[in-house]
């Protein structure tokens, strides 16, 4: 799949170069959870986008964005433990308010005694610095399942490309090959098909790329042509 930004692979962590925004990735935990690592070009802000494992690997990867281990913001994008192991560990070492979707946000806060400064909804929005990132939510895999999404400005779109090219974060909502997990039940899929449709699908171009809670990224043209497939199998 054709990438426009400096993509570095090895090292610690992955690194994408945007105009205004570096995209770190890291695998942790034994189910390989993905977590990223947004850093604003200009001001050096950063949020980390779900703290699932392995708190010293983290708190390393913070470090690469800033030396000063600064943390601005934590996202976790829904409520199931292998999200949220390193999330009590992580806010305790850089003192990172933590946002999480509206309807996740009582059942991350029993599960691990972090106090989530900001419950998401949808259409909410998020200062990085000076980047904006969209909430979009997704509902389905968990109630509050949430995205996130980063446009890059218009001047640096690539030839005949739209403006602005997305960067969605969808946690467990959308993957390479389909939706999330909706536990065989038909109402939750369907919620969770619409949400993806609509509010992913229906509104970036095909150029938009994804990152997802597990394993390898995508674009949304590569998932397109398969939307009916999902939508008959019913997972």
């Amino acid at each position: 799949m054709q990438y426009t930004g400096d993509v570095i692979r090895g090292g610690r962590s992955d690194l994408r170069v945007l105009d205004e925004v570096e995209i770190r990735k890291l695998a942790v935990g034994p189910q390989d959870n993905d977590v990223y690592l947004l850093t604003c070009r200009r001001d050096g802000a950063q949020l980390l986008v779900d703290a699932a494992d392995e708190p010293d690997r983290l708190v390393e990867l913070v470090r690469e964005g800033s030396a000063r281990t600064r943390l601005d913001h934590v996202v976790t994008t829904h409520r199931h433990p292998d999200h949220l192991r390193a999330l009590p560990s992580l806010v305790a070492v850089t003192g990172a308010p933590l946002a999480v979707g509206a309807d996740d946000a009582e059942a991350v806060e029993r599960s691990t005694e972090v106090h989530v400064a900001r419950r998401l909804h949808h259409g909410d929005t998020l200062t990085l610095g000076h980047v904006c990132l969209e909430v979009v939510a997704l509902r389905g895999h968990t109630p509050g399942s949430v995205a996130l999404v980063y446009r890059e400005p218009e001047h640096v779109a690539a030839p005949g490309a739209v403006a602005g090219r997305a960067h969605l974060f969808t946690g467990d909502s959308l993957f390479p090959g389909g939706i999330g997990a909706t536990g065989g039940d038909p109402r939750r899929f369907a919620q969770l098909f619409e949400d993806v449709r609509t509010r992913l699908f229906d509104r970036f171009g095909d150029d938009t790329w994804v990152y997802p809670g597990h394993g390898r990224d995508t674009t949304l043209g590569a998932e397109r042509v398969h939307l009916e497939e999902w939508r008959a199998r019913g997972w």
